[in-house]
């Protein structure tokens, strides 16, 4: 089915409360969605995020991210009083998010709404424990003890919490009963408003396309919980870690910092732990992307505590066998693999035999100094086309980077008859458009034609990323049916 959609995060939404929320931006940009006959939103990672901000690197590969409660449904829950959030300091500059800010004040208000819930009427709350036993108590008690320890690493916790000890955790959990359920509560009400949000988009013809990260953070419940799933040494320090090597684009390669998975143990489990994730994760959204989708043939680990990432050696994943186990025990899931980067025979192989669409980058396709396998001749129906990811330069920012021979390629090919600015975004996107790829996303900085300030994400880049937010009244009717034009025009209209 050909269909198109816009990358878009719950937290570049506009709000009041320094971060985008499910609150009433959403519905509209849901319904901006519909006016302008796309069929996928798609989000980054929504799990909670932890030091860095980024959605890439979680305290949970299940829970959502506190952040994107909406304050003002709280307050017609009854919850909250408008005082209690209008008197909050969320950051002066509606562009940004103020991160520092909304974790010293965002969860003293969400307590102020725990604090009244316990007044009230708790059922439908012990309705969603029972039915998220699997991984909500473990999430809960993780950071009640993390915040017990000012935040630090579970790794730095006393002894009988690191390696959960049960009588420890028995302890704890006794002396600590409202802190732990207050964790649980934050994850009701988050799931409780997203799961309004998601039908809400479904019963507008609107599908959810949501993103999970192949590795978790080493400072999650995640690894906390089954430490036996990753390279740790007996101290549960990491062996390895995960990253790349060095490349074109980095001497030193990309540290990243994850626990590599013990594929033998996922293995002996029956990768069951994969099998729940997955799981999770369908039900949540429509279709999910899975990022870094070449670390299921082969991953780069480095010894922990290296400064950089040329150190690392490539090691074999479990391969397409690990798919097909997925598939036996779920069903054919609709993914999007991200396939970008390097990719060596094996990767290429195990992408066709999963039947996954693979992605492709326009952006990386104009170089007229070498033959591309992103430009879109040489595409085929199943992938998902993309100008630009939240990694990638918007479409007036990548023109400020590239030289005169690139420019020159890419205003031929596009047929662009103009240097305005405008027109040659507008090209751009028409071509994207036109592409015969089955399923294209477009980032909503491309529509609204910002530059480089509106950049989500520069990687390696260790300070002002994942903070773009959408200015009140950006979009309008005007631009929704100019898209609307361009998706019946080029065929990507189901409705």
């Amino acid at each position: 089915m050909r269909a198109s959609g816009i990358l878009m995060h719950l937290s570049s939404l506009p709000s009041d409360y320094g971060i985008g929320t499910m609150g009433k931006a959403a519905y509209k940009f849901v319904d901006f969605l519909a006016a302008a006959k796309q069929t996928y939103w798609q989000m980054l990672p929504i799990g909670p995020t932890s030091y860095g901000d980024s959605p890439y690197q979680s305290y949970s590969t299940h829970a959502g991210n506190p952040y994107f409660i909406d304050l003002d449904m709280l307050i017609e829950d009854g919850l909250l009083t408008r005082t209690d959030v209008e008197a909050v300091d969320w950051g002066g500059d509606a562009e940004r998010t103020d991160y520092e800010k909304l974790y010293n004040n965002r969860f003293a208000v969400l307590r102020i709404a725990y604090n009244n819930f316990k007044k009230q009427d708790r059922r439908s709350f012990d309705l969603f424990l029972e039915q998220n036993d699997m991984w909500i108590s473990n999430y809960a008690l993780f950071m009640a003890i993390k915040d017990e320890n000012n935040g630090k690493p579970w790794l730095e916790w006393d002894e009988g919490l690191k390696r959960r000890d049960s009588h420890s955790l028995w302890m704890f959990k006794e002396s600590r009963h409202d802190e732990v359920e207050f964790w649980e509560f934050v994850q009701y009400k988050f799931f409780e408003q997203w799961k309004k949000l998601k039908e809400y988009a479904n019963n507008n013809g609107i599908q959810i396309i949501g993103d999970i990260p192949i590795y978790v953070a080493l400072d999650s419940a995640a690894v906390w919980v089954y430490p036996d799933l990753y390279d740790l040494d007996d101290n549960l320090n990491p062996r390895t870690v995960a990253g790349c090597p060095p490349d074109a684009f980095s001497a030193t390669g990309q540290l990243w910092g994850n626990p590599i998975y013990n594929w033998q143990r996922h293995k002996e489990t029956d990768y069951n732990w994969w099998i729940d994730r997955l799981h999770g994760a369908a039900e949540l959204y429509d279709i999910v992307r899975i990022d870094h989708f070449r670390g299921f043939d082969g991953y780069y680990a480095i010894p922990y505590g290296s400064p950089t990432a040329e150190n690392g050696k490539w090691c074999d994943g479990p391969g397409i066998e690990f798919f097909r186990f997925v598939e036996a025990r779920l069903g054919r899931l609709p993914i999007i693999a991200e396939d970008l980067g390097f990719l060596t025979p094996s990767v290429l192989n195990m992408l066709r035999d999963s039947g996954f669409p693979g992605m492709k980058v326009l952006e990386f396709a104009f170089d007229p100094r070498e033959e591309s396998n992103y430009l879109p001749y040489n595409f085929d129906k199943n992938c998902a086309v993309y100008i630009g990811t939240h990694d990638n330069a918007t479409i007036r920012g990548w023109l400020d980077e590239i030289d005169e021979e690139t420019y020159a390629f890419t205003k031929k090919f596009l047929n662009c008859k103009s240097d305005d600015v405008s027109e040659f975004i507008w090209d751009f996107i028409t071509t994207a458009f036109a592409c015969v790829g089955d399923t294209l996303v477009i980032q909503m900085q491309d529509y609204l034609e910002l530059d480089n300030s509106a950049r989500m994400n520069t990687p390696g880049a260790p300070m002002g990323n994942w903070q773009w937010r959408m200015k009140r009244g950006a979009y309008d009717d005007a631009l929704a049916e100019k898209i609307a034009d361009i998706t019946r025009t080029y065929g990507r209209c189901p409705r």
